[in-house]
């Protein structure tokens, strides 16, 4: 079969900026195939060789943030202001699974008994396929990468269609920084019955996917004939915040507003439905009102723009039925007047931040992923209630609880339903903390000493000492 076209659409203004071919089918056949001669080198070279090499990479990446930055701005459409954050962040991800490696990846010694020596080592799986998303590609791509190197695993990229360049950049930047040719190798694909090719390749041993729920059960049906792939998914999210009565309103607005809001409001831990105690929703509402309104809307590359466009015109469409079907059931749209929301760039997929109150879970947006700029908020009379309603979802990946009384709002928390609680703070996935998701979120896990277990396979060693007669 001929090598297919891949475009990337600008979703500043809708034209086409990338165009790169993915591999024939024979040239896909060979990359799990390289992958695994590549790693039999690979796992061999001693983990300080390979902390070197990590080491390198990353204070390239950090050399070249302002290039980067650009180039997901053309390609995906954040602000460029924002742009250099996630470049940062995605480094302080990588020195802190780099420092980590040594004792993540240690020996763990058996009970002592003389004549016998026992240790069960973490060894390397193989090559392993990393399909990653557009909205966030950078910091994805390190939750993966960095472990699966130290662990001693070669790596196959497949980027979204909307970002190419990133998985390009990631190969350039370990090629130079000395990983071994064929370590990581990537390769571009805009159909699904390709990647579930290499996905079934007996080389592969494991996939990491992160998207949609659909696309996560579409990665893991590819899989399922096999029992020696497994299948690491981090998938969608509807993400709840619950705002206590003792909080300063002005404040927890101004957060309330950045979570839901920032990156377009596509991030799958990005805030979508606010539950604010009755007694104070009309000032928390007041509040919302004023930040948003000292918001920008525009052309990405404007360095004052802090809301650029949304992915896609499927995607604005999408979000803006979701806003309909909401006020269609009794929301009221209480988004305040803004200039730069009434007339934003007329070619590109712009959605201004869309304030919903009186909102409820028989609405679109209370139940699925909107994946926008919409802050969708529902009063509730109680702390039991909010509860019941955060856990009221197919969703579990993040949740917040806002409030000054802190040992509170972690009693809150233990009853939440998701892979990572806040207190007071949103959207940050710390290096240091497991990223899991519970229910349609996903299953595995990374970041943290613990991101390294499905990325290495356990093998135990029992010797007895020779009988001398």
């Amino acid at each position: 079969m001929a090598a297919e076209k891949i475009t990337t659409i600008s979703p500043s203004t809708n034209r086409p900026i990338v165009v790169r071919q993915g591999p024939t089918d024979d040239q896909l056949a060979e990359i799990p195939k390289t992958a695994q001669a590549a790693f039999l080198s690979w796992r061999k070279t001693p983990l300080p060789e390979r902390q070197k090499i990590v080491k390198k990479a990353l204070q390239l990446l950090s050399n070249r943030q302002d290039e980067l930055a650009k180039e997901l701005s053309e390609q995906m459409g954040r602000p460029i202001s924002y742009g250099a954050k996630e470049i940062k962040t995605a480094v302080l991800r990588g020195e802190y699974m780099l420092k980590i490696s040594d004792e993540a990846l240690k020996d763990t010694p058996g009970e002592p008994e003389p004549g016998f020596k026992r240790w069960i080592r973490k060894t390397a799986l193989g090559p392993v396929l990393v399909l990653f998303a557009w909205n966030y590609p950078y910091l994805i791509v390190a939750n993966s990468i960095f472990p699966a190197l130290l662990a001693g695993n070669s790596i196959i990229l497949k980027p979204s269609p909307q970002t190419p360049t990133v998985a390009e950049q990631i190969h350039n930047i370990f090629f130079e920084a000395g990983l071994p040719e064929n370590v990581i190798q990537y390769f571009h694909c805009g159909d699904f019955a390709k990647v579930e090719k290499v996905v079934q390749a007996p080389e592969i041993q494991l996939v990491c996917f992160t998207g949609s729920v659909a696309g996560g059960l579409a990665v893991q049906k590819a899989a399922a004939g096999r029992v020696d792939c497994r299948v690491g998914l981090e998938l969608g999210g509807n993400d709840p915040a619950y705002i206590r009565p003792d909080v300063d309103v002005d404040w927890a607005a101004d957060e309330i507003v950045d979570g839901c809001v920032f990156n377009s409001g596509q991030s799958c831990c990005s805030l979508e439905r606010i539950y604010v105690h009755e007694s104070i929703h009309d000032d928390f509402v007041k509040a919302a009102q004023k930040v948003i309104a000292g918001y920008k809307l525009g052309d990405p590359v404007d360095k004052s723009t802090n809301v650029g466009p949304v992915i896609s015109k499927a995607a604005k469409q999408r979000i803006q039925e979701h806003i309909e079907d909401a006020v269609k059931k009794g929301a009221k749209d209480a988004t305040p007047e803004n200039a730069s929301f009434a007339s934003p760039p007329a070619d590109g997929n712009y959605v201004k931040p869309t304030l919903l109150t009186n909102c409820n879970h028989t609405m679109t947006t209370m139940r699925d992923e909107t994946f926008g700029p919409v802050i969708a908020v529902q009063s509730v009379s109680s702390d039991a209630e909010a509860i019941s309603m955060m856990n009221d979802s197919q969703f579990g990946l993040t949740a917040s609880i806002w409030t000054k009384d802190v040992q509170k709002g972690n009693e809150i928390a233990e009853d939440v339903e998701a892979g990572t609680v806040f207190v007071n703070r949103a959207d940050y996935p710390a290096p240091d903390l497991a990223w899991t998701g519970w229910k349609q979120s996903g299953k595995g896990q990374t970041l943290s000493i613990l991101g390294y277990e499905q990325f290495v396979r356990l093998k135990s060693y029992h010797l007895k000492d020779y009988p001398v007669k």
